[in-house]
């Protein structure tokens, strides 16, 4: 008896083993597709900065009261694209019919990327640049060339800065 059970039980595993061979199949392929398109978003500490008054003689260059002011830019784009953050003031200082050049206002920059310049109303100005995709995060200080020359008033002007992933 033990015998028999013996080669029924080894009988049925080589039965059930070899159905496995005979099993149905019909396996499908499944692509995978996703868009990634370009994408920048930029972020500043600030919206405004200002220089207060000083003496021109014992202050040559004003610094921004809110400085430094942080800027974080968020790129997406091709592994060998550059991203670039530029900067263009819109116009002059003017308090009324009076004018301060904006080319008297500059900045220092810190940060990998960031980029040291002078404020410019016809040529937008390379403040940041990068190559690839990322999160990059830095700061900018404003200066104000100071002078005699000025006339008195509250002066203003407008900028834009402009973050670009090809």
């Amino acid at each position: 008896m033990k015998k028999a059970s013996l080669v029924l039980a080894i009988g049925l595993g080589l039965v059930l083993m070899a159905g496995g061979a005979f099993a149905a199949s019909d396996p499908k392929t499944l692509t995978v597709n996703a868009t990634v398109s370009a994408r920048a978003t930029l972020s500043l500490g600030q919206s405004a900065i200002n220089f207060p008054d000083a003496d021109p003689d014992g202050t040559p260059s004003i610094g921004a009261t809110e400085n430094a002011v942080s800027a974080t830019a968020k790129v997406r784009t091709g592994a060998a694209s550059i991203a670039t953050l530029t900067h263009l003031a819109a116009d002059d200082l003017k308090s009324g019919s009076d004018t301060i050049l904006i080319g008297n206002v500059t900045w220092t920059a810190s940060g990998a990327g960031f980029i040291a310049g002078t404020m410019n109303k016809a040529t937008a100005q390379t403040a940041a640049s990068w190559t690839g995709s990322g999160n990059r995060s830095g700061s900018f200080s404003y200066f104000l060339a100071n002078s005699w020359s000025y006339a008195t008033g509250s002066y203003t002007a407008s900028s834009t800065y402009t973050l670009t992933a090809p």
